[in-house]
């Protein structure tokens, strides 16, 4: 029986552009270039506590083990008043927690079956505070579920149970994480120029600064791509104030004007194929 070489290399290529998630990647003039391993950093977290939740909907079970390091940034000053007031208002996601999280990683639990484990690590200030303030310890659990979820792509109850006598399952793993925090992102209210041949269709496109007030340090630029698959497919192009990205075979076409320069050389981007989104970081030039 003879096998098609040509669909053992479609079903390689096509694992290969799976694995591309959270993966950096920048072409500008064809070049590919990421953020330098000088930006990151091997850190051990220490034990603080296990929670145990289950995926939705086939509800198997997994375990977090939420750890701290005085390696991982505080997080901005907040009262419990202030936190109240996030939870109710409209978004509040306007709040970040900084964080670290590890890949996953089989463990065996109380009796003796497999089970998914994820280790997340904050700061241990902002952690000690979490332990002695249960609607904190509430809020660390839910965006680290939060954070788990978005980041690989699965469904966690939010019905969790803190083991009691327990500060982790199973074993730590180090993790890397970067020596320079990522910037919180804002909107940015600013005109933009757009503009696309007419047989290709313009993405969506939000253009955000950060800081939000003062002289800007970053701006990011998130594309929506709906049907692109692969990063392999994006040609990105970066000038001293122009962004210009195709998507093939002729999916879209983008070009845009920013109202700042900024370092093409710097900037790194990440195309995320789960949502579909690619996320342009674009330093500011002073």
């Amino acid at each position: 029986m003879e096998i098609d070489s040509s669909l053992l290399s479609s079903e390689f290529l096509q694992k290969q552009e799976e694995e591309l998630y959270q993966q950096l990647l920048l072409q500008t003039m064809g070049k590919m270039q990421g953020s330098g391993a000088a930006d990151s950093k091997t850190i051990r977290p220490q034990p603080g506590l296990c929670a145990k939740t289950f995926t939705l909907p086939d509800r198997e079970k997994v375990f977090l083990n939420i750890c701290n390091s005085p390696q991982v940034p505080l997080p901005p000053p907040l009262s419990q008043e202030a936190l109240v007031e996030l939870l109710e208002s409209d978004d509040p996601s306007g709040y970040r927690v900084p964080m670290s999280l590890g890949e996953p990683h089989t463990e065996m639990d109380n009796n003796k079956q497999a089970c998914t484990v994820y280790d997340v690590v904050v700061n241990n200030e902002f952690f000690q505070k979490c332990q002695n303030d249960e609607l904190f310890q509430q809020f660390l659990l839910a965006v680290s579920l939060e954070g788990l979820e978005n980041k690989y792509n699965v469904k966690l109850s939010r019905d969790w149970k803190i083991l009691k006598n327990r500060k982790f399952l199973g074993s730590i793993m180090e993790q890397n994480i970067r020596t320079k925090s990522k910037p919180i992102i804002q909107e940015l209210d600013s005109k933009l120029t757009s503009s696309a041949p007419e047989s290709l269709k313009s993405p969506d496109l939000c253009l955000q600064v950060e800081p939000a007030t003062g002289d800007p340090h970053y701006l990011i630029a998130e594309v929506h791509l709906p049907g692109v698959t692969t990063a392999r497919s994006l040609v990105l192009d970066l000038g001293e104030d122009r962004l210009v990205l195709s998507a093939r075979p002729s999916l879209f076409h983008l070009d845009c004007f920013f109202p700042h320069l900024i370092n093409q050389e710097s900037s790194v981007a990440q195309f995320n194929s789960s949502t579909k989104i690619l996320t342009v970081t674009m330093p500011v030039v002073a």
